[in-house]
């Protein structure tokens, strides 16, 4: 029994994934679900607010969790993903071609052909949104080195950011907490500028390195063996399927699912590593990296928030990853969220969490540069 609740609690974005899928292709108002849910969800992680949980082991010091059920789950999500993009884009070509309402059903379950303008843009929201989480897949199977890592490009491409797995991988992990890493976010700085500067900082990077690489193989820039121009290659069927299904419409939509995709992954960079300081060439410890351990985001966000101990060990699954006394928000990541968006308001609740964590796990040399870059924005 415990082996059962300990892999099934993973499962909320799996199957809230399969329930907005299915609204939208349901249609009508259950178009708007992956917003409902979203919703719904942010109200949970606020009443759930500190409730917080150990990782399981049995007395020999052995995980519960299953690992090849949880990687099976992970690839499982490339397909998943795919198929939302599939059915935001027939629902695009539906309200395009002026497809005339009908009710159907389909193996059992009825829908409602055509679509109309406002639920059309609760399937785009939706779509984004749930197209957003799959950035919690990438970031996990980024870290296996063989298929996984492309599989990770592959999830990562469905939002035009497959630059993001070498980046995460040889730029965040190496550079945490210093100004080279663009995924740290300096204190002052807010999310939507954030969000730009380290998805075009990762970019960069990754151009570098492939830049790097090729003039060391003596090969162009131009080919195939650029892995940065590959990634985006891996994007050009999302853009086809866009542009087919819905013309000038397909384009302004996939903009749109990108936009959102892509805010989220930063808004989960710049809360997991807000306005700390780690000198350049000291280790990576704990306290470099904000944890959030409340029980509704451990299990949704699959132990992403436990950044201390997943910064320490970057190998290790994230059933095993643990409360490692890292510097904690004390609040789970839908709800900081909200607080992001009100850059005033999140300046202020982190203001204290800042201090404390400047007179308490800073080193000297740590609260010079934090000083320094205090008035960065």
């Amino acid at each position: 029994m415990k082996t059962f609740y300990v892999n099934a609690r993973y499962l909320i974005v799996p199957v809230m994934t399969i329930a907005t899928i299915l609204g939208i292709f349901i249609g009508n108002t259950f178009a708007w679900l992956g917003v409902i849910l979203f919703g719904a969800n942010t109200i949970i992680d606020t009443l759930t607010r500190g409730i917080h949980l150990r990782a399981d082991f049995d007395d020999n010091g052995n995980s519960f969790g299953i690992k090849r059920l949880q990687y099976a789950v992970m690839y499982f999500m490339l397909p998943a993903f795919i198929f939302l993009q599939v059915i935001l884009a027939w629902r695009l070509y539906q309200y395009t071609a002026f497809i005339p309402f009908n009710d159907f059903s389909f193996f059992g379950i009825p829908y409602q052909d055509g679509i109309t303008g406002f639920n059309l843009i609760g399937s785009v929201l939706s779509a984004g949104l749930w197209a957003g989480l799959g950035i919690i897949y990438g970031h996990e199977l980024s870290h296996n080195r063989k298929e996984g890592f492309l599989t990770s490009r592959l999830i990562m491409a469905l939002s035009g950011a497959s630059h993001f797995t070498y980046a995460h991988v040889y730029n965040h992990h190496l550079d945490l907490g210093h100004e080279d890493d663009p995924a740290t976010a300096p204190r002052g700085r807010n999310v939507y500028t954030h969000a730009w500067l380290s998805h075009a900082g990762q970019s960069q990077y990754s151009y570098n390195l492939e830049k790097e690489k090729l003039l060391r193989q003596r090969k162009s820039f131009f080919s195939l063996s650029n892995k940065w121009i590959l990634g985006y290659l891996y994007s050009l069927p999302s853009i086809f399927l866009f542009v087919w299904a819905g013309g000038f419409f397909g384009v302004l939509s996939l903009i749109v699912v990108w936009s959102i995709s892509n805010f989220l992954l930063e808004a989960l960079n710049f809360m997991g590593h807000y306005g700390l300081i780690r000198e350049k060439g000291k280790p990576v410890e704990h306290r470099h990296s904000w944890d959030n351990d409340n029980l509704f985001t451990s299990w949704f966000f699959i132990e992403i928030g436990r950044q201390g101990d997943h910064h320490v060990r970057g190998e290790t699954y994230f059933w095993e990853l643990d409360d490692v006394d890292a510097p904690n928000y004390g609040i789970g990541y839908f709800s900081l969220f909200v607080l992001t968006l009100i850059p005033s308001l999140f300046r202020k609740f982190t203001q204290n969490l800042l201090d404390d964590w400047d007179r308490n796990k800073a080193t000297s040399a740590e609260r010079k540069i934090a000083n320094q870059f205090s008035n960065f924005s």
